[in-house]
Formats: C-alpha cells, sequence, structure tokens
C-alpha cells in the first residue's frame, strides 16, 4: 500500500540553528499519526515543512506517491490541509464565518458554495446562523469548529493537527477531540498530530514518533506508550512528567 504520507531524510535549517534532523516517517491512508516532545523538539516545523512552511535544507516529503518540489500547488492543498493551535489568530477578524469558508472554495474554482458552507458547519456542529459572525463574537471552540470546516470544505484526505485543542479549556478539548475522531472515522481521513500531551495522543492516534532536538528519538505504538513499554530514557522522562502534572483526586 502505498503511503498517505512518506518523509525521508528531511532536515530544516533557519541561518545556523537545525530545526529539524534527518527525520524519516510513514504514515498509512487512515491512520492517525502523533508527533509528541518537549517545546523546540522540532513537532510542528516537520507538519510546517510538510505544508510548505518552512524551508527544507535536504530530505525528501512524498504525499500518495508524489514527490513534494520546493513549492505547494493547488493540487497539494485540495488533498492535504492544516489546523493550526491557535483559533484566535488562525481566522481573521474582519471576514465572517461564510466569508472564510467561501475564500477557498472561490480559490479552487468549487461550485455550490452556499450548500457546502452549511454542509461544512452542520458536520463540525453548528448552526447555519453562524455563517453571518464574525470570529470575535464566537467562544475558542466554536473558532477551533470553524478552523477545522473551513480545512475540510475542500475536502482533503490528509489533516495537519497542530496542537489543535492546547488553547481551549479542557471540557472544550474533549469536545473538538472527539469531533475530529468522528470525522475521520467518517470521511477515512489520514491524522499527522502535533500534542504535548501524551494522553491525547495516546488516546487519538494508533502510532507516534517521539522527537527531541529535532530529531527522532523512538517510534513506538500509542498502546506501547499508555502500557510504558518504551526503550528511552527520554520517553520515560516525557511519561514522568506527564503522570507528574496530573493532579491526585484525593
Amino acid at each position: 500500500m502505498t503511503p498517505a504520507l512518506a518523509i525521508d531524510g528531511l532536515s530544516v535549517e533557519y541561518d545556523d540553528f537545525v530545526a529539524l534532523d534527518d527525520v524519516s516517517l510513514t504514515v498509512a491512508p487512515g491512520e492517525s499519526f502523533g508527533l509528541v516532545g518537549e517545546s523546540g523538539s522540532g513537532k510542528s516545523t516537520l507538519l510546517r515543512a510538510v505544508a510548505g512552511l518552512a524551508p527544507v535544507s535536504s530530505g525528501t516529503i512524498t504525499v500518495d506517491g508524489q514527490k513534494l518540489g520546493a513549492k505547494r500547488d493547488k493540487a497539494f492543498y485540495r488533498k492535504v490541509q492544516m489546523v493550526f493551535q491557535d483559533p484566535y489568530g488562525s481566522l481573521h477578524p474582519r471576514q465572517t464565518v461564510d466569508r472564510l469558508l467561501l475564500e477557498p472554495l472561490a480559490i479552487h474554482g468549487f461550485t455550490g458554495t452556499e450548500g457546502r458552507i452549511i454542509r461544512a458547519l452542520d458536520e463540525v456542529g453548528l448552526p447555519a446562523s453562524f455563517r453571518f459572525r464574525y470570529s470575535h463574537q464566537l467562544s475558542g471552540g466554536q473558532r477551533q469548529r470553524v478552523a477545522i470546516a473551513r480545512a475540510l470544505i475542500l475536502e482533503p484526505s490528509i489533516l495537519l493537527l497542530d496542537e489543535p485543542t492546547s488553547a481551549l479549556d479542557a471540557s472544550v478539548q474533549a469536545e473538538v477531540l472527539n469531533l475530529l475522531e468522528q470525522l475521520r472515522a467518517t470521511r477515512n481521513l489520514t491524522f499527522v498530530m502535533v500534542s504535548h500531551d501524551l494522553a491525547v495522543v495516546t488516546h487519538m492516534c494508533d502510532r507516534l514518533m517521539v522527537m527531541q532536538s529535532g530529531r527522532t528519538v523512538e517510534e513506538l505504538a500509542s498502546s506501547d506508550l499508555a502500557a510504558r513499554r518504551v526503550t528511552q530514557d527520554y520517553t520515560r522522562g516525557l511519561l514522568t512528567a506527564s503522570a507528574g502534572f496530573r493532579r491526585d483526586s484525593a
């Protein structure tokens, strides 16, 4: 089976700083793959490199068997979309929800735009009346639902999720994660998901890669992480830190 996403020997450099150093991975169609590690480990940089937002110095990125060049074309963005961490910063404050969802449809020449916008909002659990609201009139969870609707409205097969719930309250996080899980199942989407929360990754992802300082530490099944079947001290440290952060209920 041809991987939905294959990365081989990928490196990203900013001036003299190496943000990614010889990273490789493959993600199967319909799989949910997680990237974990502390801040600065290269997780988000990897997603940005796939999306064409970070300067690749070496290595290859392949989507559905097609090797990507330096620039991303319309066909790429029909297939691959990204949901960013901050729902407050990723939506234009002077555009209505309707305009935010119409823009990608217009760029890609879709017809029947009104019906597509209404369906997209319904799919993320928002009523059609939200079409004419501005982002400042929405809660954080509602904004992230709009961001997900905007990513899905082009009917991509791969979603790049960069900490999609970390800016939200805990109860809203669960709602958005459940929504994403439901959408992946109904659309057979492929996810590549960055999170600092190991519990989120083990719940949402089939496999994951642990990263440190732009390099791969280890790659393992989420079930192995949950059972603490890990081989590297760095991963054990992440597990300890994650467990220590959670307060006892007593």
